[in-house]
């Protein structure tokens, strides 16, 4: 379900994950093109002081979004010095937050956006984003975010 490594300093052995924060990939696209935002100053701060992970859909939104072949590889190994994450087991959860949502008058536009923020209510971990689709989560749902 879930593969890591030494993630900059924060040691993860095994499956016994503990709390920790999940970066988007609205802010790892913003880190890696140099762009200041309050989210990517967080990041930057806290890259060896927070145990940080990301998920195997976000491992994947990054990646597409390089498109030079050295660059990517550089990234993608970069990357997989965190915790990286399967999103499996999470199908019927997402389904029942998505229509929760909806029932309360929101719209996640992007479903990876869904499956990001179940993933984090299911294991404990906090968010750190720069995508409006996770306001409804935290607002109706209790998603716990990074607050910069």
């Amino acid at each position: 379900m879930c593969r890591g490594g030494d993630a900059l300093g924060s040691k993860v052995s095994g499956l016994e994950w503990r709390s920790m924060v999940i970066v988007d990939t609205t802010v790892w696209v913003d880190y890696l093109r140099e762009v200041e935002n309050p989210e990517t100053a967080w990041l930057n701060r806290e890259l060896t002081r927070q145990r940080l992970g990301l998920t195997d859909m976000i491992l994947s939104e990054v990646l597409l979004a390089i498109p030079d072949a050295e660059e990517f590889g550089r990234v993608r190994d970069e990357l997989l010095k965190f915790a990286v994450f399967a999103g499996e087991g999470c199908g019927v959860a997402v389904a029942e937050n998505y229509r929760a949502l909806r029932q309360r008058g929101y719209t996640v536009r992007k479903m990876t956006n869904c499956w990001i923020a179940t993933f984090c209510l299911l294991h404990g971990h906090r968010l750190l984003h720069r995508d409006r689709d996770f306001y409804p989560f935290e607002k109706v749902l209790g998603l716990g975010v990074v607050k910069t």
